[in-house]
């Protein structure tokens, strides 16, 4: 079932969510939902704060990054062709490498991207979507993504990382998302 992308300005997205059990009611099914919900907007990650669950669940695919690359962007990744994955109760464990600089949007923000500064390398301990205990090293822009959503369950947003000045200018659009003053061609559900 596709769910409901949650805008900005919900409190939701704000919150440090909960780790699970493997007995966390209906998991299966809103993993399930959780892809094809960020498969029918066009993403490439998926935090449970987006649908409006304050666990510590996140779905990532970078391979449809690579599958989508143009010819002259092939190469560009040392993480090429990518990861598909689900993250249960992640906790980074290092971060290293430079900061590297990409361009980044977020379903609960549309329309609005920012360069954003992430470390190229990223360890995490996590559980699978069978609850198998699991630490892995990522980079490149798999690393990235899994940066972002596992900013969505820490309750930040890539927009924090921006300069205050940035973000000032940006403010009108922000507010007109949290009035849903905004047309997009997936399902959203703004702040009351």
């Amino acid at each position: 079932m596709i769910l409901p992308i949650v805008a900005y300005g919900s409190p939701i997205l704000r919150k440090v969510c909960s780790d699970i059990t493997a007995g966390y009611p209906g998991l299966e099914k809103l993993i399930a939902d959780m892809w094809e919900t960020m498969y029918n907007s066009n993403g490439v990650g998926l935090a449970a704060p987006q649908i409006n669950a304050g666990i510590r669940l996140f779905v990532m695919d970078s391979e449809q990054i690579f599958a989508n690359q143009e010819d002259d962007e092939k190469g560009e990744f040392p993480d090429e062709p990518g990861y598909k994955g689900v993250f249960i109760n992640a906790h980074i464990k290092d971060l290293n490498g430079k900061e590297w600089s990409y361009n980044e949007g977020c379903l609960s923000i549309p329309k609005i991207r920012e360069d954003i500064y992430r470390n190229e390398t990223v360890t995490l301990e996590f559980m699978d979507e069978s609850f198998v205990p699991q630490t892995k090293t990522f980079n490149g822009i798999t690393a990235r993504v899994i940066l972002h959503e596992y900013d969505h369950t820490e309750g930040k947003l890539f927009i924090d990382y921006i300069k205050p000045l940035k973000r000032k200018l940006l403010l009108r659009k922000l507010t007109d998302i949290t009035k849903g003053k905004i047309n997009v061609d997936y399902r959203m559900v703004f702040p009351k």
